[in-house]
């Protein structure tokens, strides 16, 4: 698997990671695509290549793009100031727990230190237990919570 920055003609695929990058719970049944239209998600992907923090990685396999993560400053979930971009990740269902997210977010942070940026943020479902475990072991902490989510941040 190759990971790579995305080409600016492939940006449309971040509305079909977005809606990969919702945690569902056991048993919940998954929401429709069209929840990545709503206002407060389509800031995940509207524009995107406008900003100045706008960055993206993708992970390839045989030709195929099955996974991104990608970063914004915006007032989303993981937002912390104005200065710190948020991270979204995800990967598709069959590519999950084989190293590949891993290697994405250091391909990721790598980026972002490369382009001065001094931290970034997400937020995370307290019951996502496998991506807590991946955002630490790439150095994301907790820095605050709410009744559902940590917000963590990676100094880089």
């Amino acid at each position: 698997m190759l990971i790579r920055e995305m080409k600016a003609e492939e940006a449309g695929i971040l509305k079909d990671f977005l809606y990969e990058a919702i945690f569902i719970p056991e048993g919940v049944e998954p929401p429709d695509r069209s929840i990545v239209e709503l206002p407060e998600l389509r800031m995940y992907y509207e524009d995107f290549g406008s900003g100045r923090a706008d960055y993206c990685m993708v992970v390839e396999d045989n030709g195929r793009v099955v996974g991104a993560a990608w970063t914004r400053i915006m007032n989303d979930y993981g937002h912390v100031d104005d200065e710190t971009p948020s991270f979204a990740i995800s990967l598709y269902r069959e590519y999950r727990g084989r190293g590949a997210g891993t290697r994405l977010m250091k391909g990721m942070i790598g980026l972002l230190r490369t382009k001065g940026f001094r931290r970034a943020s997400l937020a995370v479902q307290k019951a996502n237990k496998a991506a807590i475990r991946v955002y630490e072991k790439v150095g994301f902490r907790t820095v605050d919570e709410n009744a559902e989510e940590y917000i963590m941040v990676c100094d880089l």
